[in-house]
């Protein structure tokens, strides 16, 4: 299918009820027409701290050190077609949405940043005293007013579930993530390695009244049984694909060709690369940004590869009203 073409879908596919109200993608330069998203990765970093949330902080590290590193990962990563990211470091595991933009600006590749919070040891002690309902308070805060004093506004819910079934704190996070989806129109992307635990997390967006459509499972290549990344496709969650690297893009092709047979208008790729390690010298070592555009996109068929890198991402994160 012409990219055109998947193009109109998308535009039809993201109108909102509300005749007022336009369809559009955030990033940190500002509100978008989806149509101009354009060649998306869905997951990567461009930095990340994992000292946990008690000691998270910008001053441990650098803001110009950071851009100098990580801005040729990103002009490379443009040199190669991809037009936006999507960056999925939460607060307090080192999201910085305003050097963010500052990289955006200089790189011409788009970026989206998130609201939402991680996992221990990476949640703030709020996390554990408040109710479902005050979380959702923060971060729809965030998304209806901005991020700081720069006012950037988020363009998705970054969470996390822990494996197994849902603990107490992380099902209060997916609630608190379901309620502010609920209010904003922002699709969840949950990290999430289990397949059981996904349905869970997809069994609290129902009890709130969220459709499984503004859910995307993260890391679901993690899981080995690909009959649950099937079962939650059928619920009408978004399935990403998204640990494809070089050195495991021999079984990771056939995971996504079969994907793209089954469930092609609910499949999300990416690589999680990246990125400046908050604490290492120089940021240590970063994963190029590049390698899948370059070298793993090519592998497929011209229609899946509009498909999955421009049709479905703008789908996946248009903000519905």
């Amino acid at each position: 299918m012409p990219a055109c073409l998947l193009l109109s879908v998308v535009l039809i596919a993201c109108c909102v009820a509300s005749a007022q109200t336009a369809a559009k993608i955030q990033t940190v330069t500002g509100p978008i027409d989806p149509s101009d998203l354009g060649p998306t990765l869905a997951h990567e970093h461009v930095l990340v701290d994992f000292i946990g949330a008690d000691q998270v902080s910008p001053a441990r590290y650098d803001a110009d050190e950071v851009f100098a590193r990580m801005l040729p990962y990103l002009q490379d990563l443009r040199a190669a077609g991809i037009a936006t990211l999507v960056e999925c470091t939460p607060e307090y595991l080192g999201r910085d949405p305003l050097l963010l933009r500052r990289l955006s600006e200089a790189s011409g590749i788009r970026i989206l940043t998130n609201t939402g919070w991680y996992k221990d040891p990476f949640l703030p002690p709020f996390a554990h005293e408040a109710t479902a309902e005050q979380i959702a308070e923060r971060w729809i805060r965030e998304a209806t007013e901005g991020i700081g004093e720069a006012r950037i506004r988020p363009g998705f819910i970054k969470i996390a579930a822990n494996e197994g079934d849902l603990s107490e704190v992380q099902r209060k996070i997916v609630t608190a993530a379901a309620l502010t989806s609920q209010a904003t129109g922002l699709v969840i992307a949950s990290h999430t390695t289990q397949g059981l635990t996904a349905l869970q997390e997809l069994d609290v967006l129902a009890e709130v009244g969220v459709p499984a459509e503004r859910f995307i499972w993260v890391h679901a290549d993690a899981e080995p049984s690909a009959d649950l990344h099937w079962q939650a496709a059928a619920r009408g969650a978004w399935i990403e694909y998204d640990g494809i690297r070089e050195a495991n893009a021999g079984e990771k092709l056939p995971l996504v060709q079969e994907a793209l047979r089954r469930i092609p208008d609910q499949l999300l790729i990416s690589q999680d690369a990246g990125w400046y390690h908050v604490g290492e010298p120089n940021g240590g070592e970063v994963t190029p940004l590049d390698w899948l555009p370059r070298h793993f996109a090519p592998r497929l068929a011209d229609a899946d590869r509009e498909r999955l890198l421009i049709a479905n991402p703008a789908r996946a994160f248009c903000i519905r009203g």
